[in-house]
């Protein structure tokens, strides 16, 4: 089933040519394949790509799709198309099948995963499963694709998991993560990690804050991005705004807070608004706020890391909501 790509790739890679195949092979495996090539450029616009890449070796119409590659606005790119990249074996083997396209995988990963020589077997049972939308790509590919100094040679395209303002507004005894404005993808990421574990509600972000889709703040995620419910707000003033009116008290980490984080009761409806790295939360969005808690700190350290602060904020409501609820 997979050894005739995988010889197909190999030759390729013989002759120095840059081959985009269809994993299975038979009939129409020509059309398959230039319906792959299409695919692949797709994949190219969605992700960084370094300015020499543009000058790389290609056919004409493949060297006019990496040159329109390098001058794409990526997260514009990705909104439009309603899609994003994910890569590595774990969050290739994590995602629910609902939001999978289709993969890219190196050949020599393919030769792996035929020859069950992978110690993963349920990531060799995914792309078994998906073997008619699994194309092969060559290494050289594979390293302009990705986002990491060391390509883990699988790549798959994945819809955009998406949520309507009443999704979010819809739980019985909420507990929300207000991020104002947060701009390293690994701190994002970390939240959304943090807030799954924790039992958060949702994520609720200003438009400011970094795009949920960059590709470290996915790999930071670990596969919660497509689990925790979140909604980007054009106006996150006229949402704390909304939240207290349906009875959600919010609380803002801030450095002139009056009372230790420890101290308020957070088992009734509840949110934390985290602001931005550099600055902290902006004083007219602090001052919408319920109430301004503290972490105390001691040494000569003046603020904690946004995602440190967001997760010791939302377990200390996890702790009490278990221990009353």
């Amino acid at each position: 089933m997979w050894s005739g790509a995988w010889r197909r790739s190999r030759s390729a890679e013989r002759t120095g040519k840059i081959n985009v195949s269809h994993a299975p092979c038979g009939a129409g495996a020509w059309r398959r394949g230039r319906c792959a090539e299409r695919n692949l450029w797709k994949l190219l616009r969605l992700l960084p790509t370094q300015e020499s890449n543009a000058s790389a070796p290609f056919s004409k119409s493949q060297e006019s799709a990496a040159g329109r590659c390098a001058l794409q606005q990526k997260p514009r790119e990705r909104r439009r198309e309603g899609v994003f990249v994910i890569e590595g074996q774990r969050l290739c083997q994590d995602t629910p099948d609902k939001f999978l396209q289709e993969f890219y995988i190196t050949q020599e990963l393919l030769a792996e995963v035929s020859g069950k020589a992978s110690d993963n077997n349920q990531f060799a049972d995914r792309i078994r499963q998906w073997e008619k939308k699994t194309f092969v790509i060559t290494d050289e590919i594979a390293a302009r694709i990705s986002d990491t100094q060391t390509p883990q040679g699988i790549f798959a395209v994945v819809s955009q998991p998406s949520y309507t303002k009443e999704q979010i507004l819809d739980f019985d005894v909420p507990l929300y993560l207000l991020a104002e404005d947060i701009q390293d993808p690994g701190n994002l990421g970390t939240i959304f990690r943090t807030a799954e574990a924790a039992g958060v509600s949702a994520v609720i972000m200003s438009r400011g804050t970094v795009d949920v889709f960059n590709p470290k703040t996915i790999r930071s995620t670990m596969s919660s991005l497509f689990r925790m419910p979140f909604l980007y707000v054009d106006d996150l003033g006229e949402e704390i705004r909304v939240l207290r009116q349906r009875g959600v008290r919010v609380y803002a980490a801030h450095l002139g807070g009056k009372r230790i984080y420890t101290e308020p009761d957070y088992t009734g409806a509840c949110a934390f608004l985290i602001g931005n790295e550099g600055n902290g939360l902006r004083e007219e969005t602090a001052r919408l706020a319920d109430e301004k808690i503290i972490i105390p700190m001691q040494g000569q350290i003046e603020s904690l890391n946004a995602a440190m602060s967001a997760g010791i904020l939302m377990y200390q409501a996890a702790m009490e909501r278990r221990s009353k609820w």
